[in-house]
């Protein structure tokens, strides 16, 4: 990397990711971290520690995401915020969301060793709940935050045991004091892997992040009637899987006619009774599509619903479609963005724009703070993996970008 003499320390880094992965590590080399657990608590007290060592204050709001400040020079500045998440899939890799923390936490290091006082306090955050895994809203913290999801509606979410959000928050030490609303902030910034082959496959190091993909998620339930496999002919079955499968076939369809853009997914799939000998009398299964225009988004919303009725209806098995979230498309800030392409520049690093395919903090951050992600690459596109997988180099650069961003955006004139 050219264009600068400070420098992040990418070997402190790469430790601290190596040291961060080590709580919840899975024999495989991922991570277990589901958000709210005894696992979670672990990581967060490491990241507090670490902060705390640097000086920062560390504040924690009532949906339990973290906030770890080191003061400006002027006081009255709004500050500039980075950040990321630490919970993981259930079987997840080491930088989904970790490299955006401890990226954030390098830059603070950095700061301190080059005795930099920015003029505009800096932020550190960790957001409670990126991924979803557990209680079944993803960008739950972030969403909460922004006001998207009610808190009380929040707390009352529960896990397949029962345990709530609240009770969950309460058992790890972590539901704060602190109102969890927007505050005036100047600017967001989030490092993240790519989670795609795109700049890989093209030789990029840096993704120059433009915005979001619009989404619309569902839960459907197919009602049919369990019987005996051996006895039941085809004329009296009602096989509520059959459907199931007619619907799912419906997605790919939907997805692959809009070319290398669509995106449509079943992820999750609840068979009941689940026996080899029973017809299956019930099946619950999660169904989300995801656009770069929200235009598209629009016309599947009016599509899917329509022709899975009458897929439904055909299979003689009642469809239940809940409609759970539809997000327009979310641009970056363009003033956010150009710093994050000026420092690529700057360092000299391969780089291009890119849309996320992901949904990310964010996104919802975005709805009250002017906002800016960096993607690194990831070996082969995989993420939400065990095998997930960066080069120390690809983070070092993707944290030396976010340097360059936070300190020219928290020094710039007022």
């Amino acid at each position: 990397m050219s264009g600068t003499n400070q420098r992040v320390d990418g070997k402190r880094l790469w430790d601290s990711l190596m040291a961060m992965a080590e709580i919840g590590a899975t024999p495989k080399g991922g991570v277990r971290r589901l958000t709210l657990t005894e696992v979670d608590r672990q990581g967060r007290e490491r990241f507090r520690g670490w902060c705390e060592a640097l000086g920062l204050t560390v504040r924690v709001d009532a949906i339990g995401n973290m906030f770890a400040r080191r003061e400006g020079r002027d006081s009255t500045r709004l500050p500039v915020l980075m950040g990321s998440h630490l919970d993981s899939q259930p079987s997840g890799g080491k930088f989904d969301g970790a490299l955006g923390v401890i990226a954030g936490l390098e830059v603070m290091r950095s700061l301190n060793d080059l005795n930099i006082q920015t003029e505009a306090p800096v932020e550190l955050v960790n957001w409670t709940d990126e991924e979803g895994s557990r209680f079944g809203y993803s960008l739950m913290g972030s969403g909460a935050w922004a006001g998207v999801y009610p808190l009380e509606k929040v707390y009352g979410l529960r896990d397949v045991e029962g345990v709530s959000v609240e009770e969950a928050l309460t058992a790890i030490g972590y539901k704060g004091e602190v109102a969890a609303a927007p505050f005036p902030a100047d600017a967001y910034f989030e490092l993240h892997i790519e989670q795609g082959p795109i700049l890989e496959k093209e030789g990029k190091q840096i993704g120059i992040v433009t915005g979001a993909q619009a989404q619309v998620w569902y839960d459907a339930v197919v009602t049919g009637q369990d019987a005996h496999a051996g006895t039941t002919p085809p004329s009296a079955r009602r096989d509520a899987l059959v459907c199931a499968a007619r619907i799912i076939d419906l997605v790919d369809r939907m997805m692959r006619a809009r070319g290398e853009d669509g995106r449509g997914t079943v992820g999750q799939l609840h068979v009941l009774p689940n026996s080899r000998n029973v017809v299956p009398g019930e099946v619950r299964f999660s169904v989300e599509f995801r656009h770069p225009d929200f235009g598209e988004i629009e016309r599947l919303a009016a599509q899917f619903p329509r022709e899975a009725g009458f897929i439904a209806r055909d299979c003689g098995t009642p469809l239940k479609l809940e409609e759970l979230f539809r997000l327009p498309a979310q641009p970056f800030d363009p003033g956010c963005v150009d710093l994050v392409r000026q420092a690529a520049a700057r360092l000299g690093l391969p780089a291009r724009e890119i849309v996320s395919g992901a949904g990310h903090d964010a996104v919802y951050v975005a709805r009250s703070v002017p906002t800016a992600m960096i993607f690194t690459p990831c070996k082969d596109g995989l993420s939400h993996n065990e095998a997930e997988s960066i080069e120390p180099s690809e983070a070092e650069a993707g944290c030396q970008v976010l340097f360059e961003a936070v300190v020219a955006r928290a020094n710039r004139p007022v």
